[in-house]
């Protein structure tokens, strides 16, 4: 009985749509990525896309240089 209630529930979530409110113009106040799309030929995208990629670059320091990858390498007797 759990299981078709459960079931009943989300074919009811995918038979509806969007609500309407998400479509309406709210008072003609543009959002902040209104005003982004707008001027996405700003030409700041090239030095940010830069900067990433050059933080994606420095995640290349966290890999591990050897197996045993301790403050002490060799073993301690």
């Amino acid at each position: 009985m759990r299981k078709r209630i459960m079931l009943a529930l989300f074919l009811g979530t995918l038979a509806v749509g969007p609500a309407s409110a998400q479509q309406a113009e709210r008072g003609g106040v543009r959002t902040e990525t209104m005003s982004r799309l707008a001027g996405q030929n700003s030409g700041y995208d090239i030095i940010w896309n830069a900067i990433g990629l050059l933080g994606l670059l420095g995640l290349i320091g966290f890999l591990p240089k050897h197996e045993e990858d301790s403050y002490h390498p060799a073993s301690l007797e």
